[in-house]
């Protein structure tokens, strides 16, 4: 039999091609959290006979994979330029795309918090894109992005300083660990530097005096748990024992920086506010100019001779208000007279000092003073406060009420400030606030004694009316400090 001449095959000449055309399931930009995974399917069609297909997935043109699925762990923060390329026998298909590796901790409310044993944690909540809900992170960020590194009991203070967090913690608990300071990338929350002070048995750390901007070569005071300050090298990452500050302090500090700073605190030995500015001082709040605690007249011209502290409170201003002001920072205080239950507020300035150059003398400005006979003061130097100028209000905690009393009336009223807000159940206790900086949202941050675990959360309510518009709850161990991290 012959065979046929003819045949249902055609030559490698004549097959027709099979061209790849990746259709869809893969964007041309992704944008992704630090640590999140991105996993793209690309469809694939062909335009003939389905052949067997090569996957290649490029990472700035190095290969980085060779499976159907794009898997990605954004390990690091950074823009990273991909490609997809699918082979068949007769060709190939490219499709270019980028993922950018952001920060989840960029902007947002960040708060420290610590349980009954001490073990210290961190949460963050990022500002919302528009139109969407925002969150606390799940878990502790601490461990999330340091997992081999165990965070130091005791955690006490945490502050924003030239693209670090740092944060102080006391040590001890059951690990009996030193008191530690962390310098973490304030977009990684990764621990950039750390270092113990083992060499001074006080040095219990409770409030950082570090202002947003640090200045190389200076030192900022550390209160300590027994009201001593440390002097604190932000640069040198060192502990000394102070030069300047050498009382004893309240519990209280004021930071307000800018181009320039200031730190006020409380010097309980001699009654008197005492400021550092630019790192220089201590200067004593006076009727003269840059008044010292060695001049011969201090006794005399001490603005507040003869006074305890009972409160202390920056003012928080708006963009606007604070052009209004001159770029003055106000702050609220509270003293009694010695062996009275006389009080006094006062609204001063953080240049609570000047002088007049043209009738050469000082000057002594207070935006308002109100004195009166105050039985039972409701707060002391460490009740949870904020103030705000928009509705000249300051918030404080009573328990678990969020209690408002307007500072621009008379000091009087205080006792009988009206409760703004309840949280939580009767047991509950508020430890921090916060304010968003057009002042129409504050958070309040309270704990549950009696629960264990997770006891910690955050409300979000209107500054004016007191209305509940949002809750977090058991995000958190007890708060110990809670503020706005900036970009």
């Amino acid at each position: 039999m012959l065979a046929s001449c003819f045949s249902d095959e055609t030559t490698d000449a004549t097959r027709p091609l099979s061209h790849i055309t990746i259709e869809s399931g893969i964007d041309s930009i992704y944008n992704i959290d630090k640590n999140s995974t991105l996993v793209i399917h690309p469809v694939i069609s062909q335009s003939n006979k389905e052949k067997p297909l090569s996957y290649t997935w490029e990472i700035e043109l190095k290969a980085y994979s060779h499976d159907e699925a794009f898997t990605f762990v954004g390990n690091a923060l950074g823009k990273y330029n991909c490609r997809l390329i699918v082979e068949n026998e007769d060709g190939k298909a490219f499709y270019p795309f980028i993922v950018y590796v952001n920060s989840p901790y960029e902007e947002g409310i960040t708060l420290l918090s610590k349980d009954s044993q001490g073990n210290s944690m961190l949460s963050f909540m990022q500002k919302p894109e528009p139109g969407s809900e925002a969150s606390f992170t799940v878990g502790d960020c601490f461990a999330v992005n340091n997992p081999d590194t165990p965070f130091a009991a005791g955690a006490a203070d945490i502050v924003q300083c030239s693209g670090s967090l740092i944060v102080a913690c006391q040590g001890g608990g059951e690990r009996d660990d030193l008191p530690t300071i962390y310098y973490l990338n304030e977009k990684t929350l990764v621990v950039e530097n750390m270092f113990t002070v083992p060499e001074y048995d006080d040095f219990k750390p409770t409030i950082l005096g570090i202002p947003e901007t640090g200045y190389s070569g200076v030192s900022y005071p550390v209160i300590c748990e027994n009201g001593k300050v440390y002097e604190f090298s932000t640069t040198e990452s060192a502990v000394a024992k102070p030069r300047k500050l050498q009382s004893t302090y309240a519990q209280s500090c004021i930071v307000n920086s800018g181009t320039a700073y200031d730190i006020v605190l409380w010097d309980s030995d001699n009654g008197a506010l005492a400021q550092i500015y630019n790192g220089y001082g201590p200067y004593y709040c006076s009727k003269e100019y840059h008044l010292t605690l060695g001049d011969s007249l201090f006794r005399d011209k001490n603005h507040f001779v003869n006074r305890s502290l009972v409160a202390m409170a920056k003012v928080a201003m708006t963009t606007a208000q604070k052009v209004t002001a001159g770029g003055r920072q106000e702050f609220l205080i509270l003293s009694n007279i010695t062996g009275t239950p006389i009080t006094r507020s006062e609204v001063l300035y953080t240049d609570f000092w000047g002088y007049d150059f043209v009738e050469m003398k000082p000057t002594f400005t207070t935006a308002n003073t109100s004195q009166a006979s105050i039985p039972a003061n409701p707060l002391t130097v460490e009740t949870p406060c904020v103030a705000n100028k928009t509705y000249y209000s300051l918030l404080f905690a009573d328990g678990n009420k969020v209690r408002r009393w307007n500072y621009n009336t008379n000091v009087s009223t205080l006792p009988n400030a009206p409760t703004l807000l309840t949280v939580g159940s009767d047991s509950a206790v508020i430890t921090a606030f916060e304010i968003s900086s057009d002042h129409m949202k504050t958070y309040v941050a309270f704990y549950e004694p009696a629960q264990e675990g997770l006891n910690g959360s955050v409300w979000v309510f209107d500054t004016d009316k007191g209305t509940v518009l949002e809750k977090y709850d058991n995000i958190c161990y007890k708060p110990v400090k809670m503020f706005y991290k900036k970009k």
